[in-house]
C-alpha cells in the first residue's frame, strides 16, 4: 500500500498518465477520422487535412469527420471538467451535471427554444446557460440551511432534475408535432454536427480550462473540509458558488450543441481520482483528456457498430454510465 501511495503521489507518474491519455486522444482522433463507409488510412488523413486536393476523402474528413471528432473532444472536456468540479465542490463521487439537475435546467431552456421558438435557435447556448444557472440557484436555495452541506445539494439536485425533466416532457407533449426535431437533442447526439457547433463551444472550453487550472488550488483547499478551508483563509461559500457557476457554464455549453448527454461527468473524474488521487492540479488536465477520449471512442462505436444506422452517443454513454453509477452507489 505504501508503494502504491508513493507511486500515485509521484509527479513523474502523474505526468506519465497524462501523456498516455494524450496518446489515446491522438489514437481516437485517427480512428474517428478513418472509420466509416469510406475507409481512410492514418497517413492519408493528415494529407487531406493539410492539403485540399478535392478528393472524396478530403470532402468526407474535412466536412464531416474532422469537425465531429473535434466537437466530441470539446464536449467530453467540458462535461468531464464540470463533473470533476461538482464532485470536488460537493465532496461526493455521485455528483454529475446530469444527475444533480444542471443539465436538465439547460436542457429545458434549450428545448423551449428549439420547439417553441425555433426562429431563435441561435439563442440556444445563452438559454441553456440561463437554465443551468437557474437550476444551480434553485439547488442552492433548497440546500441552504445555515450553510451548504454536500448531501443536501445532492438530494436537492435530484428533485430539481425531476422537476425540469417533467418540464421537458410537458413541452414535448404540448408541441408533439415538433417532437422529431428535439429527439436528437433529448438523446445527446453528434450526428450532423459540423464546424458551426465547434465554433460555438470552443470559447467555452478555452475559458473553462483556463479558469479550472488557475483556481485548482482553491478546490484542493475546499476538499479538505469547510472548517479547515476557512482556517486557511478561504471564503468557502463564495468559492463553492463560483465553482458551481463554472460547472454550469461548461455543462450548458455542451448541452447547447449536442443535447442531453449524461454520465461523462460521473465516470471520468471518479476514474481519474482512482488513478491520480485528489490533486486538482493534475486531475483537471487528466479529466479533460479522458473525457475527450471517452466521448470520441464512444461516438466512433455509436456510428459504426450498426452501420449504416447510427446510434445517438447519449445512448452509448447511458449503457456505460448506468452500471458505473450503480457500482458507486453500491460502494
Amino acid at each position: 500500500m505504501e508503494n502504491n501511495i508513493s507511486i500515485k503521489d509521484s509527479k513523474k507518474y502523474k505526468i506519465t498518465v497524462i501523456f498516455i491519455l494524450a496518446v489515446l486522444l491522438l489514437a481516437g482522433f485517427i480512428l474517428g477520422n478513418s472509420k466509416g463507409t469510406l475507409q481512410v488510412g492514418a497517413r492519408r488523413i493528415f494529407e487531406v487535412i493539410m492539403n485540399d486536393d478535392g478528393s472524396a476523402e478530403r470532402m468526407v474528413i474535412w466536412n464531416i469527420r474532422l469537425p465531429r471528432m473535434i466537437l466530441a473532444a470539446l464536449v467530453g472536456v467540458n462535461l468531464a471538467l464540470a463533473g470533476a468540479i461538482l464532485q470536488g465542490v460537493m465532496n461526493n463521487p455521485l455528483a454529475d451535471p446530469s444527475i444533480i439537475g444542471i443539465s436538465s435546467g439547460a436542457g429545458l431552456f434549450g428545448i423551449v427554444i428549439l420547439v417553441v421558438l425555433p426562429q431563435y435557435q441561435g439563442l440556444v447556448p445563452i438559454a441553456a446557460f440561463i437554465g443551468a444557472m437557474l437550476a444551480a440557484s434553485i439547488i442552492y436555495i433548497l440546500a441552504w440551511k445555515g450553510g451548504i452541506q454536500p448531501t443536501r445539494i445532492i438530494l436537492a439536485g435530484v428533485a430539481v432534475s425531476s422537476l425540469f425533466g417533467a418540464g421537458i416532457s410537458g413541452t414535448l407533449v404540448f408541441y408533439s408535432d415538433r417532437v422529431h426535431g428535439a429527439l436528437t437533442f433529448m438523446n445527446g447526439s453528434l450526428s450532423a454536427r459540423s464546424w458551426p457547433e465547434v465554433g460555438t463551444i470552443l470559447p467555452y472550453t478555452i475559458i473553462g480550462i483556463a479558469l479550472a487550472i488557475i483556481f485548482s488550488e482553491k478546490l484542493n483547499i475546499l476538499i479538505l473540509g469547510d472548517d479547515v478551508a476557512r482556517g486557511l483563509g478561504l471564503n468557502v461559500e463564495r468559492t463553492r458558488l463560483g465553482f458551481t457557476a463554472l460547472a454550469a457554464f461548461l455543462a450548458a455549453s455542451s448541452v447547447s450543441v449536442v443535447g442531453l448527454l449524461g454520465f461523462v461527468g460521473l465516470i471520468v473524474p471518479h476514474s481519474i481520482r482512482l488513478i491520480l488521487g485528489n490533486d486538482y492540479k493534475y486531475m483537471f488536465p487528466a479529466s479533460a483528456l479522458l473525457g475527450a477520449v471517452l466521448l470520441m471512442f464512444s461516438d466512433v462505436f455509436a456510428r459504426t457498430v450498426l452501420s449504416p444506422t447510427e446510434i445517438p452517443v447519449g445512448i452509448v454513454m447511458a449503457v456505460l454510465g448506468a452500471p458505473f453509477f450503480l457500482y458507486l452507489l453500491r460502494r
